[in-house]
């Protein structure tokens, strides 16, 4: 099963999450957010799991779904890969390859994500 955490708040006003089935295994909020960055103080976590055979189309979804503005992003992983996804563009790479990390990095310093949110897990 893949696995990962998407932000309710990075989501598109408009935007729907149905074309892949998730199970949602956790919602919780926190103070979070970069303010200084366009992005609401509080977030909502949807922590969910999903067939490994869906995180293709899933990250497909979530590129069509996701806030362009504001650094959002949502990664989840696989057995083995990771994915992060932003507005219009996926990278997915082998975990613990840093060549494919540190490309995803450089993408979400450019779109506005704060040094501090690229913490994502392999």
């Amino acid at each position: 099963m893949a696995d990962g955490v998407l932000l309710a708040e990075s989501l598109r006003v408009g935007a729907s999450l149905d074309r892949v089935p998730l199970m949602v295994e956790k919602v919780s909020r926190a103070n979070a957010g970069d303010e200084s960055v366009g992005q609401p103080r509080t977030w909502t976590y949807i922590h969910f799991a999903l067939a490994d055979e869906d995180a293709e189309a899933l990250a497909e979804a979530l590129s069509e779904a996701l806030n362009a503005v504001g650094g959002w992003y949502c990664d989840f992983r696989t057995a083995e890969e990771t994915f992060v996804v932003f507005a219009g563009r996926v990278f997915r790479y082998q975990r613990g390859r840093e060549d494919g990390r540190e490309q995803a990095q450089t993408y979400a310093l450019s779109v506005g994500v704060p040094q501090t949110q690229l913490d994502w897990p392999e």
